[in-house]
């Protein structure tokens, strides 16, 4: 085979490859700092005790596609007589919000809330909570949110947000073609 032939079969095999598509990265950093702005939470239980939530320590799972959350959680109130300090743990997927252009934890699963200083009552009576305490404070919380000039590339390709890739080092959004 001569040189230009080889070159001509390569140009066509690349040629058959689809062209990259365009992605767009968050950094874990970036993802902790959004979320650290909504916290933090409290919880009032009336007549039993008040939760309140710290800014959680995000953790990347790219082996899962998913990310786990560990937060410090004070709870104090007639039922517990004094503040205890625990901790409360959950993962969650993540999704694309169009409408406000946002990525959003999804899927949440409820791992733990543990207060080592709480008799086993107490603390089974606190993991009751625990689900709802979940819901309340992660699922469809934003961790970040696309501006326009992040879009910009993409949307003059004709292209929109689609897969979401929880990496080692944060995320990557890969984009998909707009519907018709």
């Amino acid at each position: 085979m001569t040189a230009v032939a080889g070159l001509t079969l390569a140009g066509v095999a690349l040629a058959a490859l689809p062209p990259p598509q365009p992605a767009y990265s968050v950094s874990a950093e970036q993802l902790e700092r959004v979320v650290a702005q909504r916290f933090p939470l409290r919880y009032p239980v009336p007549g039993l005790f008040d939760l309140e939530l710290q800014a959680p320590r995000l953790h990347l799972l790219p082996e899962q596609n998913r990310l786990s959350a560990q937060m410090t959680v004070e709870a104090a109130g007639a039922a517990l007589r004094r503040r205890h300090s625990g901790s409360f743990d959950v993962d969650f997927a993540l999704r694309y919000e169009a409408s406000d252009r946002t990525i959003r934890a999804c899927q949440l699963r409820f791992r733990h809330l543990r207060f080592a200083d709480l008799q086993p009552a107490a603390s089974e009576l606190l993991n009751v909570y625990g689900p709802a305490l979940a819901r309340q404070s992660l699922l469809e919380v934003v961790l970040y949110q696309l501006r326009s000039q992040d879009l910009a590339l993409a949307d003059g390709l004709g292209l929109q947000p689609g897969s979401i890739t929880v990496t080692e080092d944060g995320l990557t959004i890969g984009f998909v073609p707009k519907p018709l």
